[in-house]
């Protein structure tokens, strides 16, 4: 059977440990001092041993209070920590958003946004998860993650969705190229030229080749790969010209590739995906606000086109 010993016998030790005597024990406890020595007795009642050699006017500690002071500090240690967890909480400070993203929003738009949520929250913590779907999809169906930013439109299981963004795929081509003098590509201004394309499981590879087999449009394929910011690096190289969504585009563009849009319109939607079934993140409103921000330039630059394009 345990000993009787309560919280308040382990406080009033630890204030004439830290005190050096009872009176001012008393004093950090707002106590009497016969109080305090009464509490102090009765626990070295109930340990069966002395805590402290009394001598006149004075106590000093034994070797075993000495021991036992060890221990109640690494408690009292461990006490504060978890107050000042419970403070940071309050403050949404010292905590982590944990994001899943695809890897083009990565590397094309969270920099920004992450440089802006960082400003408006220094002390909170943020991990950045890039994931291919479907299996962005999925973790976010099982609840993994605080937010998700996707480009799917149909419905996730366990989740709520939100459109941040709307903008068009565009042309990427090298420096140099004979197209760059056009403002605007049509289909037909791709026939017989080199194309760089996504992979055949891409769902906007699939919707680039019915534009081009709409039009009658032979593109020669030759290299293919599964990511966006590959198909711009190849494009630099002058392999070839391709579609991108608008954000990898504007991320790759400078002297050795740009940027033209598309007389038809792709569109490259953006989606905030919450969790249903997952307690809301105090900041994660704060970091998808911060992506809205971070998208206005995109989608600026599109309104700066001025181009009328059919709706595909």
């Amino acid at each position: 059977m345990s000993l009787p010993i309560t919280h308040r016998h382990i406080e009033v030790f630890r204030a004439v440990m830290t005190a050096g005597s009872v009176t001012a024990a008393a004093q950090l406890l707002f106590t009497s001092q016969p109080t305090v020595s009464r509490d102090l007795a009765r626990m070295e009642s109930l340990l069966g041993y002395v805590l402290f050699d009394r001598a006149p006017g004075r106590l000093r500690p034994t070797a075993r209070a000495l021991a036992l002071f060890d221990e109640v500090q690494r408690a009292y240690q461990g006490l504060d920590q978890v107050v000042a967890r419970a403070q940071a909480l309050r403050r949404a400070e010292d905590e982590r958003l944990q994001v899943l993203t695809l890897p083009a929003l990565a590397h094309a738009l969270l920099p920004a946004a992450s440089a802006d949520w960082a400003g408006r929250h220094p002390q909170a913590g943020l991990t950045l998860t890039p994931q291919e779907s479907p299996l962005l999809e999925e973790w976010m169906a099982a609840q993994r993650f605080d937010v998700g930013l996707s480009e799917v439109s149909a419905t996730v299981p366990g989740t709520r969705s939100e459109t941040l963004a709307e903008l068009d795929e565009v042309c990427v081509l090298p420096a140099g190229h004979r197209l760059l003098e056009r403002t605007v590509l049509t289909p037909q201004d791709f026939d017989g030229e080199r194309f760089v394309s996504l992979s055949s499981e891409d769902p906007y590879r699939r919707q680039f080749d019915a534009i081009f087999a709409a039009a009658g449009v032979q593109r020669r394929l030759q290299l293919e790969t599964h990511s966006a910011i590959a198909v711009c690096a190849l494009v630099q190289e002058k392999l070839g010209i391709a579609l991108v969504n608008p954000l990898t585009a504007r991320a790759c563009a400078g002297a050795g590739l740009h940027i033209r849009p598309l007389s038809v319109s792709v569109p490259f939607r953006i989606q905030a995906l919450w969790p249903q079934h997952r307690p809301t993140h105090a900041l994660a409103q704060d970091f998808i606000d911060a992506v809205k921000r971070a998208l206005a330039p995109a989608a600026a630059a599109q309104a700066a086109s001025g181009t009328k394009r059919q709706r595909r």
